[in-house]
């Protein structure tokens, strides 16, 4: 019996040894599956990213913008250890500048900025800014002289009203006024805007004709609201301020005509201002004197003035 149990703690010694080696069979095989986070396996999904075609692919198997940087470190290390991964290096090349395609793709937008500029003639967005000139409202290129001669509209003149910014859509009136005083020029106008009736900007109009009394008889001169391209301070209303344009015919027109001169600088005037801020709503800028548009009663510009020329030069 004694042997038998002798037997027995041999056999369950015997086991024990068994299970444990068995159990360190069972271990062996971890070395075999830790080698499958290592590295080493990962350049083979990037090789297949690389050619899938863009960077978000990328981006999408990639959690953070660190591991996309490292990967590509590995990569050009395991291709200058061995020749054969320079090989898989030659076909990954043309990868490289499918993303360095992409990256300046940006640059066309840029491009689109000059249409805000006018320094280009198509139209393209309208983008629009554009904060006052984005969107609908980019800028309209200057239209040119066309061969036309001009005689008081002189090259300095058109050159200012080319030069302003102009945005789309935003003009829809020409306005027109006299001084109601015979005598005045931009200057003197300015300085009693600016410092009697306390007016920031100055000069209300964006545009004075002289008569020949301070300035010459037709001049044009152009005023900073125009050069700016801000609204005028010549109707009494905020709104037709901002899309309206102000020309004042110096004189007083209740008691007087305007000078033949006037006349053709203001004819003159007014079809160049229609070419260069282009169509409003499908239509040129509508032509009114200041007391057919006023809130507020007015005679201006005077009752002397020939309303009915003026519609029948510039119809709607």
């Amino acid at each position: 019996m004694q042997g038998i149990g002798q037997q027995s703690d041999e056999e369950k010694r015997l086991r024990e040894l068994f299970l444990k080696s068995r159990q360190q069979m069972e271990i062996v095989p971890s070395p075999t599956l830790a080698p499958k986070p290592t590295p080493s396996p990962a350049p083979s999904p990037l090789k297949q990213l690389y050619p899938a075609g863009t960077p978000e692919a990328t981006a999408h198997k990639s959690p953070s913008p660190g591991a996309t940087i490292s990967r590509p470190t590995a990569e050009r290390e395991e291709e200058s250890a061995s020749s054969q991964q320079a090989e898989a290096g030659k076909n990954e090349t043309p990868s490289t500048p499918t993303i360095e395609k992409e990256t300046p793709s940006p640059t066309p937008k840029k491009k689109r900025h000059w249409f805000f500029f006018g320094k280009s003639d198509s139209d393209e967005s309208i983008v629009v800014q554009k904060s006052g000139a984005e969107g609908g409202q980019d800028l309209v290129p200057a239209p040119g002289g066309g061969g036309i001669l001009w005689q008081y509209l002189t090259p300095a003149v058109r050159k200012a009203i080319d030069d302003a910014r102009v945005a789309r859509n935003r003009w829809k009136y020409i306005i027109v006024h006299n001084s109601g005083t015979r005598q005045g020029n931009a200057r003197i106008f300015d300085y009693y805007h600016r410092h009697v009736r306390k007016m920031p900007n100055g000069l209300a109009y964006h545009f004075v004709i002289g008569n020949g009394t301070s300035s010459g008889n037709g001049q044009i001169e152009i005023g900073n609201r125009w050069v700016r391209q801000i609204n005028g301070g010549h109707v009494h209303s905020d709104y037709l301020n901002y899309i309206s344009i102000g020309i004042c015919l110096v004189g007083d027109f209740n008691r007087d005509l305007p000078t033949k001169a006037e006349y053709q600088a203001l004819d003159e005037l007014i079809r160049y201002l229609r070419r260069r801020v282009g169509k409003v709503d499908g239509r040129y800028s509508i032509v009114r004197g200041h007391k057919e548009i006023n809130p507020r009663p007015t005679d201006c510009p005077g009752n002397r003035f020939p309303l009915n020329w003026l519609h029948k030069s510039f119809p709607d």
